[in-house]
Parts: C-alpha cells; sequence; structure tokens
C-alpha cells in the first residue's frame, strides 16, 4: 500500500463546502488504496485576522503568545476536515503538530523543523485511519507551540512526506507554476516540470506557490512534489531533479516581488569588521538578507545596500539605531517602492547573453535599475514599482515566458 501526503491551502478549506469538497477529494484518494496524510492550512485569511487581533492589543506583540495564538487557526481546519471524512464514513484522526511529533528549533513565528518522531502517524496509518496535520507549526526543546513562518504548511507536508518515504501533492488556487505569475502576465505558459533548484530560486525570490523550505527538504531527500488546482482534476506541475531536457529553454521562469524594502547605509568607516557587525546584527534577530551591494572604499568610506522584507522594517530599524551609536556618521535610506526582477534557468549555465539581453530590454524601455546580482542560474534587479508592469512585459516577451 503506497503512502501520500496531500496539502490544502488556506483558501482550499476556506469555508465549510469547501472542506466538504476537500473530504471528498482525500476521500477518493483513499478508496485507490493509499495511506493518506493530509496537512491543512488555517482557513482563508484566519492568520492574518488573528495577527491584526493581536497588533490591536500591542505593536509588537510578544513572539511567544503569537505563535499561541496563530496555531489555533490550523487546528479549527483540522478538526472540520476531519469531522468532514468521518461525516463520508471514512475513520479519520486530526493531530496538532505537537501530536505529529514536528520538532522545531529556532525563533518564534519562524522556527525550523528539526526532526519528526513519526511513530505516532504511522501508528493511525496502519490502524487504516486517514491523519489529518496541522501545517505551519511544532514543538520545540521548552514544550513551545511555534510557527514555521510563511508558507510554513507547504515546508510541514513536505517534510512529513521525507519522512515517510512518499510523494507529497500541494493543492492549492493555481493549477501549477507558471513561468511568470498570471496575474501580471496573462500569456504566461504553464511548466510541466521544474527542477529543484529552479523552483527554489523562484520561491526564493518571490514566486508566492511554494516556500523555500519546502523546495529545500524536498530537493535534500528527493522528495517528488506535485503542485496542481485544488478544485479542478487538470494537470499540475512536477518539482523533480534536473535532467538534461530542461535546458532546452536558457530562461525558465521571472520571478517578481513588491514585499521588499533596499536599505543603504552610506558612510562606513572602511573597515571588514564594520559591514561584518551590521550583517551579524541582522542575523541575530533573523533578519532575511537578500540582495547585498557595497561600493569601492573612497575617503576611507563605503556604502553598503541590501533587499530584505518590508514586514521586518521595524527590526531593522531597531537595529541601524544600534549601529548608528557605534558609527555614528553613517546615513542611513530605506525604499519601499521598489520591485526585484529576477530571471531564474538553468539554461544559464551553459548558455550565454542573457545578462545582455536584459541590459538591452532596461535600456530600450528607459528602466533604471538600482542593484544587480548573479548566481549560475538567476540575475536579479531592483527597480522602481512603477516600471515593474512595462519590464514584466518586454522580458516575457524576449524570452518567450
Amino acid at each position: 500500500m503506497a503512502a501520500v501526503v496531500q496539502k490544502y491551502g488556506g483558501t482550499s478549506v476556506g469555508d465549510i463546502e469547501k472542506i466538504k469538497n476537500v473530504a471528498k477529494r482525500v476521500a477518493k484518494r483513499k478508496e485507490k488504496g493509499d495511506d493518506v496524510v493530509v496537512v491543512v492550512s488555517a482557513m482563508g485569511k484566519t492568520t492574518d485576522i488573528l495577527i491584526d487581533m493581536a497588533k490591536q492589543i500591542s505593536k509588537d506583540p510578544d513572539r511567544r503568545e503569537l505563535d499561541m495564538l496563530m496555531s489555533t487557526g490550523e487546528q479549527v481546519s483540522i478538526a472540520l476536515l476531519s469531522i468532514a471524512l468521518k461525516e463520508l464514513g471514512y475513520d479519520s484522526v486530526s493531530l496538532t503538530g505537537f501530536q505529529a511529533g514536528i520538532i522545531t528549533k529556532g525563533y518564534h513565528t519562524k522556527a525550523r523543523i528539526s526532526d519528526i518522531e513519526i511513530e505516532n502517524v504511522k501508528k493511525h496509518l496502519s490502524d487504516g485511519k486517514i491523519v489529518v496535520v496541522a501545517g505551519f507549526q511544532g514543538i520545540n526543546e521548552e514544550g513551545n507551540i511555534t510557527t514555521l513562518g510563511r508558507g510554513g504548511s507547504d515546508t510541514t507536508a513536505v517534510a512529513l512526506a521525507a519522512k515517510l518515504g512518499c510523494t507529497c501533492e500541494i493543492y492549492t488556487d493555481v493549477d501549477g507554476i507558471y513561468s511568470v505569475d498570471p496575474r501580471l502576465f496573462p500569456t504566461a505558459r504553464k511548466l510541466d516540470y521544474i527542477s529543484y533548484e529552479e523552483m527554489l530560486e523562484m520561491a526564493s525570490l518571490g514566486a508566492g506557490v511554494m516556500e523555500t523550505r519546502s523546495i529545500e527538504i524536498g530537493q535534500k531527500y528527493g522528495v517528488p512534489i506535485y503542485v496542481a488546482l485544488s478544485s479542478e482534476e487538470w494537470p499540475g506541475t512536477y518539482i523533480k531533479e534536473f535532467d538534461a531536457s530542461m535546458e532546452s529553454n536558457v530562461i525558465t521562469g521571472l520571478s517578481v516581488s513588491d514585499d521588499d524594502m533596499m536599505v543603504t547605509v552610506n558612510r562606513i568607516p572602511y573597515k571588514v569588521g564594520n559591514v561584518s557587525m551590521i550583517f551579524e546584527k541582522m542575523a541575530s534577530k533573523d533578519v532575511n538578507i537578500d540582495m547585498i551591494s557595497q561600493t569601492a572604499p573612497s575617503h576611507g568610506y563605503v556604502n553598503i545596500s541590501f533587499t530584505a522584507p518590508e514586514n521586518e522594517r521595524y527590526v531593522i530599524e531597531e537595529i541601524l539605531e544600534e549601529i548608528k551609536k557605534e558609527l555614528p556618521e553613517i546615513e542611513i535610506d530605506m525604499e519601499t517602492n521598489i520591485t526585484k526582477l529576477s530571471v531564474v534557468g538553468i539554461g544559464m549555465r551553459s548558455q550565454s547573453g542573457v545578462a545582455a539581453k536584459m541590459f538591452k530590454i532596461f535600456a530600450e524601455n528607459g528602466i533604471a535599475f538600482k542593484q544587480v546580482t548573479t548566481s549560475e542560474i538567476r540575475i536579479s534587479y531592483t527597480i522602481d514599482t512603477r516600471d515593474k508592469e512595462k519590464a514584466i512585459v518586454a522580458i516575457a516577451r524576449e524570452f518567450n515566458l
């Protein structure tokens, strides 16, 4: 008997009728003879509503208590789905992250899965039950409930699949992974498959379909991941190991993110220790730094710019105030009206000329960029948000996305 882990996102379980529909889909899979583990998110916008309630009380809510609050959303979903399955005549059990053996470490609201004690899940499967697990949550070494941050239910699902040695199916409100977000470029192509490496780059750069850590786990443990629509039986996209056929297109996808801010710190006294200190302080608060650029030393000073999630602005401002006490001559500038554009493709390893085409596109369309960074399979730019639509159309047409 094969096992499968299915994950359904918040929109897929957004109301009672949708939960009943998910129960029918899960039951159909069980009828095929498979052992089924289902991971679900909180219903609709429940998590956002809970966070908003906390912020009506405190501008910066205590993170332990915020985790305690947010974890309740998934518990509602798992209980309702398990009830729906039982109503259809299928034995089912709902498990919180703790009951499913999900052990975490790290900061509250941004915890990471360190291990899964899978025995309880296996026991319920061996008893013939459909196991419904709360995504997005676990328990740390102190016995506190923790949450896994944005996209944490994806991470839960892939990690469970890795432990069970089975496939992971991610069902969501989109019918697969596209070369460009179709809301931004309606004629974008849906991909039949994409490599772990390309998907990891796209996810880390703002593609919202999958979460970065889930792809990392999938790649590390060779978990086949299938992404498809939760409401229809249409073909989706497979995320898998790279093979030679994937080099046919030099660019696989374009990722776009409006969720970042750019921080520039000018007049840093030119000592390696000063730059190190800035990023060490950011790391100590678990600030996720992405693009980094630094000027050449001039008159004993350097300037650095970096991007980070805009929702971490409050923490970044506090850190920079601390740094200013140690380096009073620095000047700080923050820009929020920026967009990060990134072209991604394994084909860049063997085919040249992508950077030249990108610079030409920007020049021909009068688009100024603020930063550019590269890797073997990715080139990223930050631009003014007002130029976003123009840039997306030009890039997508040039690379046939």
